[in-house]
């Protein structure tokens, strides 16, 4: 069973309230837990493309991508955790895990359950809280997200407002 259910949670797959690409944070993060994430993609065996200065080289350490965050080198790391879907992390700093997700590849229930098992997935391994925002949106009020303390995804705001 999924953690959220579409009929509940629709508002918050909306493309004009959420924006397409709603931001997702894992906050307190640090150069292992980068790792940790470049670890799970290779483990896992999704597909990946690493993209750094308008060049596509192999998947370097996390601190190797942070290191070059010092020349303004934004390192993305393109996933694809399943067929249509698209995770974005952007290596903008250190201390945060910041990726976006395309909100058109995930309607409906199935879609739902899908970005819950990956942020979930995320958030067991770091053992850590993941949180989805509007685009755009503040950490200061998270949507929804992973709660480590649970063990699930969970409603952070009220999707019928």
């Amino acid at each position: 069973m999924s953690d959220l259910q579409w009929d509940e949670v629709k508002s918050f797959f909306d493309l004009e309230l959420m924006g397409v690409l709603p931001d997702v944070v894992v906050p307190n993060a640090s150069a292992k837990d980068w790792q940790t994430v470049f670890d799970l993609v290779k483990a896992r065996g999704w597909q990946w493309e690493f993209r750094q200065a308008d060049t596509t080289p192999p998947l370097p350490s996390a601190a190797e991508a942070l290191a070059r965050l010092e020349d303004g080198e934004v390192g993305e790391l393109h996933v694809f955790p399943d067929p249509g879907m698209l995770v974005i992390f952007r290596l903008m700093s250190a201390e945060e895990i910041d990726f976006d997700v395309d909100l058109r590849e995930l309607q409906g229930q199935a879609g739902v359950d899908r970005l819950c098992g990956f942020l979930a997935e995320i958030g067991r391994k770091l053992g850590k809280r993941v949180l989805m925002l509007p685009e755009g949106g503040s950490q200061a009020r998270p949507i929804l997200g992973f709660d480590p303390a649970v063990d699930r995804v969970v409603l952070l705001a009220d999707p019928r407002r």
